[in-house]
């Protein structure tokens, strides 16, 4: 089979490998379409993911296929099947798997981080990670299930209750899903910070009441004129200071803040600890996606969240370095790789 390997900061190697074995407990994909993750732009740049990379390995966790083949203990599905593919494999021994916690894990493997996943045209995961979803969903979208999973923990963390103010702040496609998922969660006014216009208009059609652009004269008089005293939740997504800094600037007293985005690990922002204190404010992360991933192939299969305008390019395997070029550029949302060669 083809695959592109990870093999060390800035490089891809594509060629051809043996096509995995399959385990008792495991299926084999033929990848369809994978998705270009934040977390891979990182990796390719040198920098951590989720867990620990060591090269060569083929990356790639946000993707979808069909069932191929299926080992012998295999119950839950069978060749034809269409999946997607939840990575984050947890050791369930460690103080956090047991206490409720397993994003968090000690141990945790990754399928397209630390073993071999779907920048390939095929792969192999345990059958507990991969999850049904309806033929009739195109494999662009049901790769769109992890991201998904992802913004599912965030806006569980968010808290959102129905009429509440949510300022959405970065416009790129993670915060374009969480956009909807807040309107699912039932936000009353919903408002999005972001300076790319295009992403602005696509905003606007999913459903934000109110958009601003954070670099022009004026934003924040706009913002104050939709939203009275601020958000009730913010949700950060765009992962440098000055998203930051319009997060702490613009929740109200009281506020919820999420700090989704994934920086630059050397990544800082100097916190004005008194309007932490003044303003009562609850500050929380996001990582990853525990017990997340069925919702989100629910959402999927039910066409609740829509990804029609957030995909924006489509790569092949070989190009894949271009892919992660584009993915980093301004004039993309979300690129995808296409994992059938031919």
């Amino acid at each position: 089979m083809k695959a592109s390997f990870f093999t060390k900061p800035g490089q891809f190697e594509y060629r051809d490998t043996e096509l995995p074995q399959v385990g008792a407990a495991e299926v084999l994909i033929r990848n369809k379409i994978c998705g270009i993750c934040g977390t891979d732009v990182h990796i390719f740049h040198g920098e951590p993911g989720s867990a620990d990379v060591n090269p060569p390995v083929i990356l790639g966790h946000e993707y979808a296929g069909e069932v191929v083949a299926v080992g012998e203990s295999v119950t839950s599905l069978r060749p034809g099947d269409h999946v997607t593919v939840d990575p984050n494999i947890y050791c369930g021994q460690c103080e956090y798997c047991r206490n409720g916690k397993k994003q968090l894990c000690k141990r945790m493997q990754a399928v397209g981080v630390t073993q071999n996943g779907g920048f390939a045209e095929y792969s192999v995961v345990p059958e507990s990670q991969a999850f049904l979803i309806r033929e009739d969903v195109p494999y662009e979208y049901a790769a769109m299930t992890e991201p998904l999973a992802c913004c599912l923990h965030g806006i569980d963390l968010a808290e959102i209750k129905p009429g509440n103010t949510v300022l959405i702040v970065g416009g790129g496609a993670i915060g374009l899903i969480l956009l909807q998922l807040s309107k699912l969660a039932g936000a009353g006014r919903l408002v999005l910070s972001e300076p790319n216009e295009r992403r602005r208009a696509i905003a606007e059609k999913l459903g934000a009441d109110c958009t601003i652009n954070p670099l022009e004269s004026g934003a924040a008089e706009k913002y104050y004129a939709f939203t009275g005293s601020g958000a009730d939740v913010v949700i950060e997504c765009a992962g440098n200071s000055a998203s930051v800094q319009s997060a702490f600037s613009f929740a109200k007293k009281g506020a919820v803040i999420v700090l989704f985005s994934v920086p630059k690990p050397e990544a800082v922002y100097e916190l004005g600890l008194f309007d932490v204190f003044k303003k009562e404010l609850t500050i929380k992360g996001s990582f990853v996606n525990p017990d997340t991933h069925l919702r989100a192939a629910t959402l999927i299969n039910s066409s609740k969240v829509s990804f029609s305008d957030i995909i924006t390019h489509t790569y092949k395997l070989h190009q894949l370095a271009d892919a992660i070029a584009m993915q980093t550029s301004a004039e993309s949302i979300k690129v995808v790789v296409d994992c059938t060669e031919e």
